[in-house]
């Protein structure tokens, strides 16, 4: 009689939402046969915001600090594409100077968002001075946020129509001096990373994804590049004048942890290189919002008195302008891929309905297919590789 063969039972257990390596509150259900993932159950909603709907409840230029908070680390780019849409809406076109300032604070973003992405991505594997050295650098971004709005992380300083204020004294030294200063030190977490031998075998082969099931999957971003995806919208739909800026996107071939994090890495070094023609083109004095007192609160200059300046101050303020009834959709490229944002309007001072186009979201859909089959132990590597932000899912 031949033996039976070896039963064996799976097990379930729950990774998150309150495990520090899932990136915020998403919660795993993952059944493990031994070390190897057999299935798993993507569980998002327990930050549940209800951001989207509370911006019904605001005039359009009060949604701005709203849009900011979805995906944290994107703040300006949140802000940036609602913005488009609603000047979109209203038929305006704002100076070409504000379309330098904002491609320039927004480039700046998404380095500070990818320094957030590594440094956590290499604590989460064991590289614990990867996440000090991209801190290091990151606070200097911090710094020129505080500068430009006197907020570090939700300026509210890309505003419908143009900007908030005009840049202050010492805010080209700043960036210079970033962008001066960051080439030697991408080069410095490259050698930390890149040909290390514990990262490249925590990362290699691990969570691949074809492009055929990027494109089925809905992704975007440096997930979908890393996959051979050629899709940014930057170079897709321009917007803002990148249409004028010299840059390339970088590609991965294998789909993989460590593609993805090669493509993030050159992502860095090419919105640096945006960021120093941006900051080439914005002169030291100008325009900083469009030349329309409905839209945007008049200086006080000869024109306007100092109490009419402050009369429509408090007229915008308190009652807001209206936008023409329709619907726009004008998508940008975050940190994250293509972040889009729907917006309705009814006529009236605020919006009727707002939409987001979530990249996190679509990446927390895709992850079962990333993670099962390999080792419970790489569903760390995994998660860190597409650098959700659980504000940007759960809206």
């Amino acid at each position: 009689m031949p033996e039976p063969a070896l039963r064996t039972e799976t097990m379930m257990i729950n990774m998150g939402p309150q495990h520090p390596s899932t990136h915020g509150v998403l919660r795993l259900v993952l059944e493990l046969d031994g070390e190897t993932v057999v299935s798993a159950a993507t569980t998002v909603g327990y930050l549940h915001t209800g951001i989207e709907k509370t911006i019904e409840q605001k005039k359009f230029q009060q949604v701005i600090p709203l849009v900011e908070r979805m995906d944290y680390l994107s703040a300006m780019s949140n802000s940036y594409s609602f913005a488009l849409s609603v000047e979109k809406l209203l038929g305006v076109e704002v100076p070409e100077r504000v379309k330098w300032i904002r491609v320039l604070l927004v480039e700046l973003q998404r380095i500070n968002s990818h320094l957030v992405w590594l440094g956590t991505h290499g604590m989460e594997l064991g590289a614990i001075t990867v996440m000090l050295y991209c801190f290091r650098e990151r606070e200097l971004l911090l710094n020129i946020h505080e500068l430009v709005a006197g907020f570090r992380m939700f300026p509210s300083y890309i505003r419908v129509g143009g900007l908030r204020e005009d840049l202050p004294p010492g805010f080209h030294a700043a960036v210079v001096e970033f962008l001066d200063r960051f080439p030697g030190k991408i080069q410095e977490y490259e050698d930390l990373l890149t040909k290390n031998e514990i990262y490249r075998k925590r990362t290699k082969g691990v969570g691949t994804l074809s492009k055929r099931d990027a494109v089925a999957w809905g992704l975007v971003g440096p997930i979908a590049r890393g996959s051979g995806v050629d899709y940014d919208v930057r170079k897709a739909f321009p917007y803002g004048g990148y249409d004028t800026f010299d840059f390339h996107v970088p590609l991965g071939e294998r789909g993989d942890v460590y593609d993805r994090y090669l493509v993030r890495m050159e992502e860095m070094r090419q919105s640096a290189r945006i960021a120093r023609q941006a900051l080439d083109r914005i002169t030291p004095t100008g325009a900083f919002a469009i030349d329309d007192p409905r839209i945007v609160p008049p200086p006080k200059d000869a024109v306007y008195t100092e109490m009419e300046a402050l009369i429509q101050h408090f007229l915008l303020y308190s009652q807001g302008f209206t936008v023409p009834a329709g619907e726009a959709f004008v998508p940008v490229e975050g940190p994250r891929g293509e972040h889009g944002c729907y917006v309705v309007s009814d006529g009236t001072n605020r919006p009727w309905r707002v939409k987001m186009r979530p990249p996190s979201f679509l990446a927390c859909q895709a992850l079962p297919k990333l993670i099962v089959g390999g080792l419970i132990a790489d569903v760390v590597a995994v998660i860190g590789s597409i650098d959700v932000v659980m504000g940007d899912s759960d809206r």
